[in-house]
């Protein structure tokens, strides 16, 4: 990575992803993202919407996607497989609570050297009576 910091742990780096999925717009996404990454994070971010138990492979995709688009990772199955299974164990997390019902949020992604951190924060429900929650998993490359 070219601004890699070798002080940057697991800890920071899940830090940075539940802070891009906790963006409200676009505009808060890029400040927030530009800032991580002049701290030696990069970061990539997606908005998802849909019927959970019907969604999960798709959210995990579009994590990947995100991923390499944004320059997180490059094209390479050890780093898209992280990132799969960073995302799939933040999904089982939130999974009690989306079973059945439909989500809607952003999933972000942060990496630093080694460290890959997947975080989905989702409203989960029907209509306006959503229940809130986030759930993150942790990969070392």
């Amino acid at each position: 990575m070219d601004n890699e910091n070798k002080n940057i742990g697991s800890k920071e780096v899940v830090k940075a992803a539940i802070m891009v999925s906790l963006t409200g717009d676009r505009e808060e996404e890029r400040i927030l993202k530009a800032q991580f990454f002049n701290r030696g994070i990069k970061t990539a971010a997606v908005d998802y919407g849909g019927e959970f138990i019907n969604s999960i492979t798709k959210i995990i995709e579009r994590a990947v996607v995100s991923s390499r688009r944004e320059g997180v990772i490059g094209e390479y199955h050890n780093e898209e497989g992280a990132v799969a299974g960073a995302a799939r164990e933040a999904l089982t997390q939130v999974m009690p609570k989306a079973l059945g019902l439909n989500v809607g949020g952003k999933i972000a992604v942060a990496r630093s050297g080694e460290h890959i951190a997947v975080s989905v924060f989702f409203g989960i429900g029907l209509l306006h009576l959503n229940e809130i929650t986030i759930g993150t998993g942790h990969r070392v490359v």
